[in-house]
C-alpha cells in the first residue's frame, strides 16, 4: 500500500492506494503538534505495512514561529556578523526607519576561531585544535542544541570544516546536531552559504523529533519526505538535511499538477494552488522550473527548489478595513483553529464565509457532508461589518472574493508575465481545497483559455507526493570564463556523479533507474545572479537566448562566466499505477444533477445546476452555470464556460469564445 500525508495550515490530507483502490481523507490539522493529525489520519487505514510519503511545513513553521532549537555558529575569526551585514539591497527601499527581524543566532553565540583556507582550495593558516575543544566546552555551557559550521572557501576544501566536526563531536557526543556549510551548499556567496547552513542547523533536532515521532507509529513499512525540488528522500536523509523540506507541501502540488496536464495532453501549464492559508502558484514550460533563489522569513536558502510564488490569500484569509477605509483581506488567516465563521468558532469573516454568503459553497456538502457549515453564523458578522462601512452585505461580499482574487491575480502575474509569458499560451490547474471556486474567475482577468480542474483537486498535493521520484541535487563553484573544454567539464562532473548514483542507491534505487542531468550557473561577466542552463551542445546560445526571454535582452559579445555546475540525480521508486477511467457513454451528465441553488456570480443570485463529481464521467460535457461538489473541494462555473470530462476524469474547461480545437495536445 502507498499512502502519502500532506500537512497544510487548516488541513492534513491524506491518499492511499491499495492493490485498485483509491481512498481519500482530510482531517484538520493539528497546529500545537503537527504529528497528531499525521497520526489521527494512520487511524482511518487499516491496510497492512505501508510506504509513507510526507510532506510537513514544520521546518517551514519552525523558522516563522522561531521556534528551532538554540543554536550556535562557528566560523572564521571576523566573519562572525556575515550573517547581520547581510547585503545592501533593501527589502524595504521607502521606509524611513526600517527594522530588521532579529537574527536566527544571536551575536553571543556566533563563535570565530582561527585558521584559513584560500580561495583555491590551499591552507593559508591552520586550524588550531585546542581552540576548538575549548569552543566546544563553551557551546555545551550556553545550552545550544545545535551547530551550524561554515567556514571560507569550504567547498573549495572542506578538510577545516571535517575537522572541526570531529573535534566538536569529542566533547558534544557524536549524536549532537552538527551542519557543515560544504554538505548543505557548496558554493560560493558567504552569506548565503552562512544563512542556509544556519537555517539547516536551527529546524534540525526540530525535525528530527518530529519524524522520528511519525516513524515509530504502528503498521508503517517505510517513511519518506518530500522535499522542495519536486523530489523525494528517505527520512534519514531528510533529518540530516531538513533544509531542503521547507516547501515539501506546496512542491508535492506542482509535481501532481505536471503529472495530471501531462497525461491529459499538455506540458504548459500554470498551477494554481489555493488552501486555507495561502496560495501557490507556478509556471511550467514544459519542465519542473528550478530556482536557488528562494527565501523563507528574510532568510536566504540557497538549496534547489521549484520555483514557487506564494501570497497569503487563501480560504481562510480574515477580511477587514484598514484605517483608511479600504477592504483589505489577508495575509492574516483564521487557520484550523478558531477558523472560518461557518466553521462553528470563529468571529471573524473570511473568504470562505464570502463564498458561502454568495451561494457558492453547499453548507451541507462540505467534506462530502462529513462537515457541516453553519450558514446561519455568517449573515450577523456580514451585517455588523456592511454596516460600519456603509455597504449592504452582498457588495461586501462580493468585494472580498474581488480582493482575494486581485491579490491572487498579482501572484500569477509575477511568475507569467514579468518573466517573458503571455498567460494565453497555457492552461490552468487548479487545484487545493479553494482553488476550484476563484480559478475560472481568474483565468477570465488573466485571458486564459483553458482551465484543467483534477479529480480530488483539494489533495493534488498528496497524490503529486506518491508521484514524485527520488531527486538529489549537486553542485560546486567552479567559476570559469566560456568557452570551456569539455574534458575539464567532465572531470568536475564525474565526482559528482559518483556521488550521486550512491546516493539514490541509498535511497533504494537500482543503478539502471537512475538518471543524471547536468546543468551550468551562467552570468555575464559582472553580473551578479546567475541563470540555470541545461548542459548541452552550444549551451552558450541557450544561455543567451535563456537570458533574452528572463530579462529581454542578450549581449552575444560579452563574455560568459560559469558559477556553478549542478547536477540533478533521479531514481524512479516505485509507484501506485494510474489508469484511465472506464467509459460509460450511456450515462448522461443530468445523473450528476443534485437540484438547484441560488448562487450569487456577478450583480445577483441566479439558479444554478448542483452537481456531483462522482457522477461525471469521461465524455460528459455541459455548460456553466455550475456548482460542482465533491469531497475535497468545490468547483464554481460562471455562466459563459464550457466542461468536458477527459479519460482520466479530469474537469477541461474553456471559454464559450474559444475556438474548436483548443484542447487539442
Amino acid at each position: 500500500m502507498f499512502l502519502s500525508a500532506d500537512t497544510g495550515g487548516t488541513f492534513t490530507d491524506f491518499v492511499a492506494f491499495h492493490e485498485n483502490t483509491v481512498r481519500v481523507l482530510k482531517v484538520l490539522s493539528t497546529p500545537q503538534n503537527p504529528a497528531q493529525a499525521v497520526l489521527d489520519g494512520f487511524s482511518h487505514f487499516d491496510f497492512p505495512r505501508i510506504t509513507l510519503v510526507h510532506g510537513s511545513t514544520v521546518a517551514t513553521n519552525a523558522i516563522l514561529e522561531r521556534k528551532g532549537a538554540r543554536t550556535a555558529l562557528v566560523t572564521n575569526r571576523g566573519f562572525e556578523d556575515v550573517i547581520e551585514i547581510a547585503r545592501q539591497t533593501r527589502d524595504e527601499l521607502y521606509a524611513l526607519a526600517p527594522r530588521r527581524s532579529p537574527q536566527l543566532v544571536p551575536r553571543e553565540r556566533r563563535f570565530g576561531i582561527a585558521g584559513r583556507i584560500g580561495c583555491d582550495g590551499t591552507q593559508v593558516e591552520p586550524l588550531c585544535a585546542e581552540e576548538v575543544l575549548r569552543l566546544a566546552q563553551q557551546i555545551r555551557q550556553i545550552g545550544a542544541e545545535s551547530v551550524a559550521v561554515c567556514l571560507l572557501f569550504s567547498f573549495a576544501n572542506p578538510s577545516h570544516e571535517l575537522r572541526v566536526e570531529k573535534l566538536l563531536r569529542e566533547v558534544l557526543g557524536a549524536t549532537w546536531s552538527i551542519s557543515l556549510s560544504h554538505q548543505v551548499m557548496a558554493e560560493f556567496r558567504e552569506f548565503e552559504r552562512t544563512s542556509t547552513t544556519l537555517v539547516n542547523a536551527f529546524v534540525q533536532p526540530v525535525m528530527q523529533r518530529y519524524l522520528q515521532q511519525i516513524d515509530h507509529a504502528p503498521a508503517k513499512q517505510r517513511l519518506v519526505i518530500m522535499q522542495s525540488n519536486g523530489g523525494r528522500i528517505s527520512a534519514a536523509t531528510a533529518m540530516r538535511e531538513p533544509v531542503r523540506t521547507i516547501l515539501s507541501g506546496p512542491a508535492g502540488g506542482v509535481v501532481g499538477a505536471f503529472d495530471v496536464a501531462r497525461r491529459a495532453g499538455f506540458d504548459k501549464i500554470i498551477t494554481f494552488d489555493m488552501g486555507g492559508t495561502s496560495t501557490d502558484v507556478s509556471l511550467i514550460n514544459g519542465s519542473l522550473p528550478l530556482s536557488v533563489e528562494s527565501r523563507v522569513a528574510g532568510h536566504p536558502l540557497k538549496v534547489p527548489m521549484i520555483e514557487i510564488h506564494t501570497v497569503g490569500a487563501g480560504g481562510g484569509s480574515i477580511a477587514r478595513f484598514d484605517e483608511g477605509g479600504a477592504l483589505v483581506v489577508g495575509p492574516e488567516s483564521a487557520g484550523a483553529d478558531p477558523g472560518p465563521i461557518c466553521y462553528g468558532k470563529g468571529e471573524q469573516i473570511t473568504v470562505t464565509d464570502a463564498n458561502l454568503f454568495l451561494g457558492r459553497l453547499v453548507h451541507d456538502f462540505f467534506l462530502g457532508g462529513e462537515m457541516q457549515l453553519h450558514r446561519e453564523r455568517i449573515t450577523p458578522f456580514f451585517q455588523g461589518l456592511a454596516r460600519k462601512a456603509g455597504l449592504a452585505p452582498l457588495p461586501l461580499a462580493q468585494g472580498i472574493c474581488q480582493v482575494a482574487n486581485a491579490t491572487m491575480e498579482r501572484a500569477l502575474r509575477v511568475i507569467s508575465v514579468e518573466r517573458g509569458f503571455d498567460p494565453g499560451e497555457f492552461s490552468l490547474v487548479s487545484f487545493g481545497g479553494a482553488g476550484g471556486m476563484h480559478a475560472l474567475f481568474l483565468a477570465s482577468l488573466l485571458g486564459i483559455p483553458r482551465v484543467i480542474v483534477p479529480r480530488n483537486p483539494g489533495l493534488l498535493s498528496a497524490l503529486g507526493m506518491l508521484v514524485a521520484d527520488v531527486i538529489r541535487d549537486y553542485s560546486q563553484t567552479v567559476m570559469a570564463t566560456a568557452p570551456v573544454f569539455p574534458e575539464w567539464l567532465e572531470g568536475l562532473f564525474q565526482p559528482l556523479e559518483e556521488r550521486a548514483r550512491q546516493d539514490v542507491q541509498d535511497e533504494g534505487i537500482p543503478p539502471d533507474q537512475v538518471r543524471l542531468e547536468r546543468f551550468l550557473d551562467m552570468r555575464y561577466k559582472g553580473q551578479s545572479f546567475e541563470l540555470i542552463v541545461p548542459l548541452q551542445k552550444d549551451v552558450e546560445h541557450a544561455f543567451h537566448e535563456m537570458h533574452h526571454q528572463r530579462y529581454g535582452y542578450q549581449n552575444p559579445g560579452r563574455s560568459v562566466e560559469i558559477v556553478n555546475v549542478r547536477l540533478r540525480a533521479t531514481g524512479t521508486p516505485e509507484k501506485p499505477v494510474l489508469c484511465p477511467a472506464p467509459s460509460l457513454a450511456r450515462t448522461s451528465w443530468q445523473d450528476a444533477r443534485m437540484g438547484s441553488r441560488p448562487v450569487c456570480f456577478s450583480e445577483s443570485f441566479q439558479p444554478t445546476p448542483l452537481l456531483r463529481r462522482d457522477l461525471l464521467h469521461p465524455g460528459h460535457a455541459f455548460e456553466g452555470p455550475a456548482i460542482v461538489v465533491e469531497y475535497s473541494s468545490t468547483l464554481v462555473i460562471p455562466p459563459g464556460w464550457k466542461v468536458l470530462v477527459d479519460p482520466w476524469e479530469n474537469l477541461l474547461l474553456s471559454r464559450e469564445e474559444e475556438r474548436e480545437g483548443a484542447w487539442g495536445a
